[in-house]
């Protein structure tokens, strides 16, 4: 089981995963992976932990990273594997994509606010401070952790669905660069371009639309893809001549709610990874 398998989607600590770099690298070993790709939400910063740590037990470690974009209205996600993580421009700019991402949380704080939801900002840090570090980014999950916390919602799925998501009560979606300056700023890292879940887009003209500005591959199997989802990327990967990647999109657990899928719940020959490399 699992032999010579990778996931290609996971988050951590640095970003809005529930665990450290090394926990990632650790929950690989015991799921029977050979390959963890370390993709955190706008920063780098999770990815030479996990390499020692990778280096450690025997796990190969795949250096990405998960870039915020926005496309006609709609919050798009640009997975970069085998970037360079010393990249000077690339951690420039990705330092601002973070800047936004707080002005993002300070307006949907304000919202719920609005709302006569009794929540802040402050408050959203102290409840993860236990597991952050200086540079660390936070997110909507982290957000919805604490509504749920305080009794607002039932479950980190209700504050998405109801408030946080894509039409949510609270939703906000501040000005954010495009998928095809994701992806020259992956491809100018010297890596490779996949288009992340495109299902959770319910529009596949625009994931058609952004296969077109040069991704290398798109993220077919996804912890929330359904079979015909995968299916039909599947049959779209191949009439694009993209490469297929695999993800769990593994954030962790909060309030005891897994948040998408355990790691290793999607998974891909680790023989995808010479052909991200040979991008």
């Amino acid at each position: 089981m699992g032999i010579g398998m990778a996931d290609l989607h996971t988050h951590t600590t640095a970003s809005d995963g529930m665990n450290s770099p090394s926990m990632n690298v650790q929950l690989a070993k015991e799921a029977g992976l050979a390959a963890i790709a370390i993709t955190d939400h706008d920063t780098v910063s999770g990815v030479e932990e996990a390499m020692k740590e990778g280096e450690r037990i025997g796990i190969r470690v795949v250096p990405g990273i998960e870039i915020s974009t926005v496309a006609c209205g709609q919050d798009i996600h640009v997975l970069g594997y085998f970037i360079d993580i010393t990249d000077e421009v690339l951690l420039s700019r990705l330092a601002e994509i973070r800047d936004t991402r707080q002005l993002r949380n300070t307006m949907m704080i304000e919202k719920l606010q609005q709302l006569g939801m009794d929540i802040t900002l402050e408050e959203v840090t102290e409840l993860v401070s236990d597991i952050k570090q200086d540079g660390d980014t936070i997110g909507r999950p982290h957000i919805a952790q604490l509504l749920v916390k305080k009794g607002y919602v039932a479950s980190v799925n209700e504050a998405f669905e109801r408030l946080l998501g894509t039409g949510g009560a609270a939703y906000v979606n501040p000005p954010r660069i495009s998928p095809q300056t994701a992806i020259n700023w992956i491809h100018e890292a010297k890596g490779a371009a996949v288009l992340a879940h495109p299902g959770l887009y319910k529009n596949d003209e625009l994931v058609i639309e952004i296969i077109g500005q040069g991704v290398d591959g798109i993220e077919v199997y996804h912890s929330d893809h359904s079979p015909r989802d995968e299916a039909r990327y599947q049959q779209i990967a191949a009439q694009h001549n993209l490469i297929v990647t695999a993800g769990s999109d593994f954030h962790g657990a909060r309030e005891g709610e897994m948040f998408h899928g355990e790691v290793g719940a999607r998974r891909i020959s680790i023989t995808v990874l010479d052909q991200l490399i040979g991008i």
